[in-house]
C-alpha cells in the first residue's frame, strides 16, 4: 500500500512536476513591515519591496546593476530626450483588469504628483500613449537615466484606483494617512494580499493571473512579520518559527552561519558610509593635505574587520563596483606615517583640535565607527571633540553643519554615482538643491560642469568617463573620507533558495523565490 507521500510524488511526476516545484508557505521577519500599500506614498527600502510583491515594474535591475523587461518587454532611444517602451500584451491586474498603455501613463502622472517621487520624475516632460502597448517618456534636457528611473514606475491599475469611495478620491496619495490605495491593491505583481494588520503581519498569497510564466517560484503564501529587535529576530529564525530574516547583525552573523540547516547570505550593498570635512568651520580643513593626512589616518580595513565584523566593503571613492564613474585603482590608503608627514608639511606637527558628530541609531555600528574613526585621528594629533546622538537629534544638526566633521550615509536613488555627487560634494546650491548635503562645504568647478554635462549626456561610455574623472579629483583632493559601502545579510533555512534573488538593492524578488 502506497504512502500519502508517495502518492504526491506520483501525482506531481504526472503533472510534470516535483517536490522541489511544490507550492511553498513560509514566514519573513524584517525589520519593520510596510507603511502602506499605495506605492507612490513614501520613497523607501519597504516601500520598494512591498511594490516588487504587488506590482511590477517596467524593468528591473538585475544583480550586477543591468536591466531586465518586466512590463516592458523592449525599449529604445528615440532622440536625446525620448525614450520609448513597448509594453507586454496580455498582462492581468489582481482585480481581471487588463493593463494597456492608459494604466503606465496614468500611473506616471501620478508619481508626478507624489512628495516622495516627484524629483527622481522632474527630468520628465511629460509621458504619451503612442497605441495600447507603446509609451512614450519625454525628458525636459536630454537624459541618461531613463532606464534607472524606469524601475520606480510599477503601472498601477487606473481603473482600479479611479472614482470616489466615501466621497473621497480613490487615487488621492495620502501621507501618513488612510487612503483607498493605502489599503486596496490591484497591481499585476506575483502576490495579492490575503490580510494586513498594521504592525502585526501582511499575508500574501500568489497571484494565479500572474502573467510571468516562466518565473521558477513556488511560493503560494508568504507571511511578512516585523520583528524590530535583532536578537529576537535571530531567536525566531534559529527556533524554525520563521524561514527567513532581514538585517541580520554583524553581532548575529557568525551564529546564524554555523547554525545545522540555515544560510547566512550575503551582499555588498550600494550606501557607503562617509565623513565630511566642514572647509568652513575649521581653517585646516582647507589645506588638502590636511583632508588628505585624516583620509590616510583612518583604517577602513580595521573598521570593517574589528567593528563591522567583516559585514562591510572598505571604500576609497563614492561609487561601488557597476557603478557608471567606478573607478578600480580608487583604493583605500590607510598609511599612518604618510599622514603624519602631510600634518607636518601642513604646518601642524603638534595637531589642532575639531569637533565631530554622528548618529548612534541611524546605520549599523554608527557610534563605534565615529569613536574608533576619532581615536585614529588621535594618532597625528588631531584632538576630536565627539558627540553621538540618536538620529532625530542628528539631522537638525546635520542640517546646520554643525561640526567640523559629519557623518553621513547615502544610497543612490538612481543606483549611479553622479547622484553621490549630486547630493554631498557639488557646490552648495539652495535653488537648484545640487549640494543640498554638502556640510564639507566642497567646491570644485570643474566638478560642477563634469557632473552637469554627465546627467545630459546620453552616450554611456562618455558618460562612465565623465564620472570617473569627477571620482579621481574628489579622491585626489580628499573632499571628504570614504568609509565602507555597507553589506547587506539575510538568514533562511536551507530549503529556501534566495542566494538567486537577493540583491545589493536590498528588496529580494520574493515572486522567483524557490523552496524545495
Amino acid at each position: 500500500m502506497k504512502t500519502l507521500k508517495t502518492k504526491l510524488a506520483i501525482a506531481l511526476m504526472a503533472a510534470g512536476l516535483s517536490f522541489s516545484a511544490a507550492a511553498a508557505d513560509i514566514t519573513v521577519a524584517y525589520d519593520a513591515d510596510p507603511v502602506s500599500l499605495d506605492p507612490h506614498e513614501q520613497l523607501s527600502g519597504g516601500t520598494l519591496q512591498m511594490s516588487h510583491m504587488l506590482f511590477d515594474p517596467l524593468v528591473r535591475f538585475t544583480k550586477d546593476f543591468d536591466f531586465e523587461g518586466r512590463i516592458a518587454e523592449k525599449w529604445e532611444r528615440v532622440n536625446d530626450t525620448t525614450f520609448r517602451f513597448h509594453l507586454r500584451q496580455g498582462v492581468k491586474f489582481h482585480s481581471g483588469n487588463q493593463l494597456t498603455a492608459d494604466d503606465v501613463v496614468w500611473t506616471f502622472n501620478r508619481l508626478q504628483s507624489s512628495v516622495d517621487f516627484k524629483n527622481v520624475f522632474s527630468p520628465y516632460e511629460k509621458m504619451t500613449k503612442i497605441d495600447d502597448y507603446t509609451v512614450e517618456i519625454v525628458s525636459s534636457e536630454p537624459y541618461p537615466l531613463v532606464l534607472q528611473t524606469a524601475t520606480y514606475i510599477f503601472p498601477m491599475d487606473k481603473k482600479f484606483y479611479t472614482g470616489k469611495t466615501d466621497g473621497k478620491d480613490k487615487s488621492e496619495i495620502v501621507k501618513h494617512g488612510s487612503s483607498y490605495a493605502s489599503t486596496h491593491v490591484s497591481g499585476t505583481g506575483p502576490f495579492t494580499v490575503a490580510s494586513r494588520e498594521q504592525g502585526v503581519k501582511v499575508v500574501f498569497e500568489r497571484f494565479d493571473g500572474y502573467w510571468d510564466k516562466q518565473s521558477p517560484g513556488n511560493v503560494d503564501k508568504l507571511t511578512l512579520v516585523p520583528i524590530k529587535e535583532d536578537a529576537t529576530r535571530v531567536a525566531a529564525l534559529l527556533s524554525g518559527d520563521v524561514d527567513m530574516i532581514h538585517p541580520v547583525a554583524p553581532n548575529d552573523q557568525k551564529r546564524v552561519k554555523s547554525a545545522k540547516n540555515v544560510d547566512l547570505v550575503t551582499v555588498s550593498g550600494t550606501r557607503i558610509i562617509t565623513f565630511q570635512m566642514n572647509q568652513n568651520s575649521n581653517p585646516a580643513l582647507k589645506d588638502v593635505r590636511v583632508r588628505q593626512a585624516i583620509v590616510h589616518a583612518i583604517n577602513n580595513d580595521a573598521i570593517v574587520k574589528k567593528i563591522m565584523k567583516g559585514f562591510g566593503t572598505t571604500a576609497g571613492q563614492q561609487g561601488p563596483a557597476g557603478y557608471a564613474g567606478y573607478d578600480a585603482d580608487l583604493v583605500p590608503r590607510y598609511d599612518l606615517k604618510k599622514a603624519k608627514q602631510l600634518m607636518k608639511d601642513a604646518g601642524y606637527e603638534n595637531g589642532f583640535k575639531l569637533s565631530m558628530m554622528a548618529p548612534n541609531n541611524r546605520y549599523v555600528n554608527d557610534a563605534k565607527i565615529a569613536q574608533a574613526t576619532a581615536s585614529m585621528l588621535s594618532k597625528i594629533g588631531i584632538k576630536v571633540d565627539l558627540k553621538t546622538m540618536p538620529k532625530a537629534q542628528y539631522w537638525p544638526e546635520f542640517d546646520l553643519c554643525s561640526a567640523d566633521m559629519m557623518m553621513i550615509g547615502w544610497h543612490s536613488d538612481t543606483e549611479d554615482s553622479a547622484n553621490f555627487s549630486e547630493f554631498l560634494t557639488m557646490t552648495k546650491d539652495a535653488e537648484t538643491g545640487r549640494g543640498a548635503y554638502n556640510c564639507g562645504q566642497y567646491s570644485n568647478a570643474e566638478v560642477d560642469k563634469l557632473v552637469n554635462s554627465a546627467n545630459a549626456e546620453t552616450d554611456t561610455a562618455k558618460r562612465g568617463v565623465m564620472l570617473q574623472r569627477v571620482e579621481n579629483i574628489l579622491y585626489d583632493e580628499a573632499a571628504f573620507v570614504p568609509l565602507h559601502w555597507q553589506d547587506l545579510a539575510w538568514g533562511a533555512k536551507s530549503t529556501l533558495q534566495i542566494d538567486p534573488i537577493v540583491n545589493a538593492l536590498n528588496f529580494p524578488y520574493f515572486g522567483d523565490l524557490v523552496v524545495k
